[in-house]
């Protein structure tokens, strides 16, 4: 599977992973040494049975106007024509789609299984395939697309070994790893490199936090384990940047400390059970450090407050900045959601946050996420995203203005023009300031009220040869002039 969320100059971002393994164990002494490993043979002999192929079945969907079948006899060559005209005529294959992964044991008890959510997304069939070659049908008891994991479990009185979580943020860069898989459905294959960097944003869900290796990761690796030398599993690997498919040496892991609490309450609960604040953020740069009275850009600042959350009911507002989260640090906004995330529901936490030139500290009760979206309170962002109009020439997406935008974002019934629904973090829209919520009231002088008509506006600017558009922006009922740049097409 290839993602399309990276910028256009940057490689394709294909789903893979890599590491099958499973079964707690202990080092072979006689192979490490202060140089590194001799050989990963004997560490290799004790996981390769906790390792497993995964393959599942999609359901199709079936044209209405789909037509009875007529019978022929078994072995008749009439049944592949028909089938193969079946397919031309109708666009449909005529066998379900497969997709093939790999997978680890974690309770050899209880025989739960972990892999990718995107191997097993919409899958009608799941089967795990173990070293020994045994075949077995699993049961999907959760997913978590926000992180891409699934929990499987299978029922058998087969012995099962079983690997052990290790500790990712004790990992440095230069480490080594030990990855086992199944690229291109070939079976338990084993590969070796190290750890290239830690804590990479991909833009593949709201909690990034990966481990890059150059071990070899391919198609089929998705859903494998990543495991340090003692065994253990540091990391869950799931994607690659290439352009042809195969590795080129940068490959990405969901490092344990974040998988594993995602892995126990799907356990538990089915589902994941998010902490949630009820706050749009964004990052804290130079030019809005500097205007909040903030010595460097760290942090999170709050964009918008949803009516009636946690945030707003702790007295949190939009442009103050949140510094500490339970007296953890927030040196990025990406470090925030992972925060919160992981906080207990429906207990206090405390915020440390600045406003008006100085710190102050908040109690705030944090709320359930999975709860908030079933009850309609925030949207995920890809439905943001899908919603409005992207400008790629200055960075932004609009929308035409809504009564639940004037309502989550404060908007006055007076104010007219297009709303600014996401700012990409590289743009010189968000170096100067502008975030979510804002409202773009002119172009060039020309009053505004439909995101296609701005957009016009903005393309013919550019092909009239102009290096840059103003913006009147409306923020809060205040209003000020606004000059981007804009972005030559490549």
């Amino acid at each position: 599977m290839t993602l399309q969320k990276a910028p256009k100059f940057i490689l394709p971002l294909i789903l893979c992973a890599c590491l099958m393994l499973s079964m707690p164990i202990k080092a072979n002494a006689r192979t490490l040494n202060q140089d590194g490993p001799g050989s990963f043979a004997d560490i290799v002999d004790d996981l390769l049975p906790a390792v497993v192929n995964i393959s599942s079945t999609q359901k199709m969907d079936m044209p209405e106007d789909m037509p009875d079948l007529p019978q022929f006899p078994e072995g008749s060559p009439f049944q592949d024509f028909f089938e193969e005209f079946m397919e031309r005529r109708h666009g449909m294959p005529s066998m379900p789609q497969a997709s093939l992964g790999s997978g680890f044991v974690i309770d050899a008890e209880n025989g739960y299984i972990i892999t990718n959510n995107h191997v097993v997304k919409d899958a009608e069939e799941i089967r795990v395939t173990f070293q020994d070659d045994e075949t077995l049908p699993a049961e999907l008891i959760g997913t978590d697309e926000k992180t891409d994991l699934a929990v499987l479990k299978i029922d058998t009185k087969k012995k099962l070994t079983a690997v052990k979580f290790g500790n990712s943020d004790v990992l440095r860069v230069g480490d080594w790893i030990v990855a086992i898989g199944n690229p291109f459905g070939l079976g338990g294959t084993v590969t070796a490199g190290i750890i290239s960097a830690r804590q990479r944003d991909i833009n593949a869900g709201p909690y990034d936090d990966f481990i890059q290796t150059d071990a070899s990761i391919n198609r089929g690796n998705s859903g494998g384990p990543m495991f340090d030398l003692k065994g253990e599993v540091i990391g869950i690997n799931t994607a690659i940047f290439s352009p042809s498919g195969g590795s080129v040496g940068i490959g990405f892991a969901i490092p344990s400390a974040l998988a594993k609490p995602v892995i126990n309450q799907i356990i538990q609960y089915g589902r994941t059970r998010r902490g949630w604040l009820g706050v749009r953020i964004q990052q804290v740069t130079d030019e809005i450090a500097e205007s909040l009275g903030v010595e460097k850009a760290t942090g999170a600042l709050i964009a918008s407050i949803t009516p009636g959350g946690p945030a707003e009911k702790a007295g949190l507002k939009a442009g103050d900045i949140i510094l500490e989260f339970n007296s953890q640090k927030v040196s990025e906004m990406r470090e925030l959601p992972r925060l919160v995330a992981e906080a207990k529901i429906d207990a206090p936490a405390t915020i440390t946050y600045w406003r008006d030139n100085k710190k102050a500290t908040a109690k705030v009760t944090v709320g359930e996420l999975e709860k908030a979206e079933e009850d309609g309170l925030i949207a995920s962002g890809e439905e943001k995203i899908s919603e409005g109009i992207k400008v790629d020439s200055v960075g932004l997406s609009l929308k035409k203005i809504t009564d639940t935008m004037r309502r989550d974002y404060a908007i006055p019934p007076s104010v007219d023009g297009v709303a600014i629904v996401s700012v990409d973090p590289k743009s010189e829209a968000a170096q100067k300031g502008l975030f979510e919520g804002d409202i773009i009231v002119e172009i060039n002088q020309t009053p505004v009220s439909d995101p296609e008509k701005a957009k016009e506006i903005i393309e013919k600017a550019t092909e009239n040869g102009r290096s840059s558009i103003l913006l009147l922006i409306n923020r809060e009922d205040e209003v000020r002039f606004l000059a981007l740049k804009l972005k030559k097409d490549e």
